[in-house]
């Protein structure tokens, strides 16, 4: 690993950049799974149509198919991002294609945040939703003050599981240029070629810490919440 500890620098702003792309894609593909769940549930049929047809595509294309369209096909399209150039985040300048893998992750990804939020939804009694009816709450309103905060306690596990997919996913990100903790990680074995074992480790473990991380924190969540209804 001598490799990697003398570059330490460079893992640790692979990392970052790894962290950084999955921040931004969870939180937009959080919210935007929670509309399309919403949609997918709500009483309008072409909102519901919709949803159901945007779940179907993102959830069965290959995220490889995804990102190769943003990088490829959008900016022939005219979408090419160029404006986010002079843009720095916490010290790092982000790049055009950064912004495109970011949307790549997030289309792809809140269509599994739909569907984990749907199964949630549907954990709720009925009679949930018909008394918040009663009340004279609309659907918005019974869903953001009945349904959902209900909801939100089962779907913690699946959605835990939808993030750490997302985590790992971002590596798809290296075939692209973005100098991510995977892209770094070959250029490290491609100059260090007999130290290969060691730098799979080294970023093996990286990988590691952070998805325990985010385990360790949706399970703390969990137990709150539940200690919290009991």
């Amino acid at each position: 690993m001598e490799a990697v500890f003398s570059n330490f620098d460079a893992y640790l702003t692979a990392f970052g950049v790894t962290v950084g792309l999955f921040v931004v894609s969870s939180v937009a593909s959080l919210v935007l799974g929670v509309v399309l769940a919403v949609f997918r549930v709500g009483p309008v049929a072409v909102m519901r149509r919709a949803a159901g047809v945007y779940v179907t595509l993102f959830r069965n294309t290959p995220l490889l198919i995804i990102f190769v369209f943003m990088a490829i096909a959008m900016p022939k399209l005219g979408y090419n991002f160029l404006w986010v150039e002079d843009v720095e985040i916490a010290g790092y300048n982000v790049s055009a294609f950064f912004v495109r893998a970011s949307i790549a992750l997030t289309l792809y990804t809140s269509a599994f945040v739909c569907e984990a939020f749907r199964s949630g939804v549907n954990t709720v009694p009925l009679g949930q939703a018909e008394a918040a009816r009663a009340i004279g709450l609309t659907f918005g309103q019974s869903m953001r003050h009945v349904v959902l905060p209900q909801a939100l306690r089962a779907v913690v596990p699946p959605l835990t599981s939808v993030q750490v997919a997302l985590l790992k996913n971002t590596s798809v990100a290296a075939a692209f240029g973005i100098a991510e903790a995977t892209a770094t990680m070959r250029a490290f074995t491609n100059n260090n070629a007999d130290q290969r074992i060691g730098i799979f480790l080294a970023f093996a473990i990286g990988y590691i810490v952070l998805v325990e991380v985010l385990t360790l924190s949706s399970y703390v969540v969990e137990r709150r919440w539940k200690a919290a209804t009991a």
